[in-house]
């Protein structure tokens, strides 16, 4: 029994280590999705309300910018770009996002996510 003295204390530490990361991890993986989602939603803001017939793709950008800023900060809104294209043989409002992924709490790839959304244009014929 003297051999075995301590182990469980040992034990301990090691699992509730391994725990521990494999915690952290899963919160990371949920901030990053977050991210990505709240990225993703305000392009399609964006996109639609671009897509009206009384606006314009500046303020469909605007709009998107304001979306990221206000939710989850304005260094994730430094680089939006709408453009017209055709979607599905359309008319269509793409709004590209480019924002840094967070890889380590919110430090990251500084260009590593990229969200596209795409809307079609409403016009009053």
């Amino acid at each position: 029994m003297r051999d075995e003295a301590g182990s469980a204390v040992a034990e301990f530490v090691m699992v509730v280590s391994l725990l521990t990361f494999l915690t952290l991890m899963v919160m990371q993986l949920a901030l990053a999705l977050h991210i990505r989602n709240t990225v993703l939603d305000a392009a399609a803001e964006g996109a639609r309300y671009a897509t009206l017939a009384d606006s314009s793709l500046s303020a469909g950008a605007e709009r998107t910018r304001d979306l990221i800023t206000t939710a989850i900060g304005a260094s994730y809104a430094t680089d939006v770009v709408a453009q017209f294209g055709v979607s599905a043989g359309f008319p269509s409002v793409e709004v590209r996002v480019i924002a840094p992924l967070p890889l380590m709490g919110l430090l990251g790839a500084p260009r590593g996510l990229e969200v596209v959304a795409h809307a079609a244009v409403e016009s009053l014929e």
